[in-house]
């Protein structure tokens, strides 16, 4: 059995950049997933400090209106990986989940320690890599130019433990 992973579409992170193509792939491989009849599992990060995008009491918290209409279970978290204390590994064997896609936000963040997270409790992981993205770029880590969506999508890649695609070849791989 599969489960869609969709990490922190949030206002306070997707109102930050220009992410309409990021989130028209996540849309159509939700409608997959949906078609399939698997499950649609998405997470929100809340943050306790009010200074905070993500902050729980926010706006900016609030999963976008189609995810929030398209997901089977909402969890919440508050660390970057999306199974530190929360109840997404409990759903998964509730759901006999055996292979998890990752599609979502921040790529470096909350989307890779999931998909380190979940290859190393077992799951099959499968890592859409452009339906992910990040509010950082280069600058943010001082390094002028560096695709941090590509720079993870190299490293799990030659990890050889998680299956990193992008959506074109998700499409020719798992669409129906």
């Amino acid at each position: 059995m599969k489960a869609l992973l969709v990490i922190d579409v949030q206002n306070g992170i997707v109102n930050h950049n220009d992410f309409r193509e990021e989130l028209d792939r996540i849309e159509t491989i939700i409608t997959d997933f949906k078609r399939d009849s698997s499950q649609i599992i998405c997470m929100r990060h809340l943050v306790d400090d009010d200074r905070s995008p993500l902050y729980k009491e926010s706006e900016g918290s609030e999963l976008l209106p189609f995810i929030q209409e398209a997901a089977d279970h909402i969890v919440i978290k508050k660390t970057p990986s999306s199974f530190f204390k929360t109840g997404l590994e409990e759903l998964l064997i509730q759901f006999q989940v055996k292979h998890l896609f990752i599609v979502g936000f921040n790529t470096e963040f909350c989307c890779m320690f999931t998909a380190i997270a979940a290859y190393d409790r077992g799951y099959d992981v499968t890592f859409v890599e452009d339906a992910t993205g990040t509010v950082n770029d280069g600058n943010t880590y001082e390094m002028s130019g560096l695709d941090i969506r590509d720079f993870v999508g190299t490293v799990l890649h030659w990890s050889d433990a998680i299956e990193v695609l992008d959506f074109e070849e998700y499409v020719e791989k798992y669409r129906n």
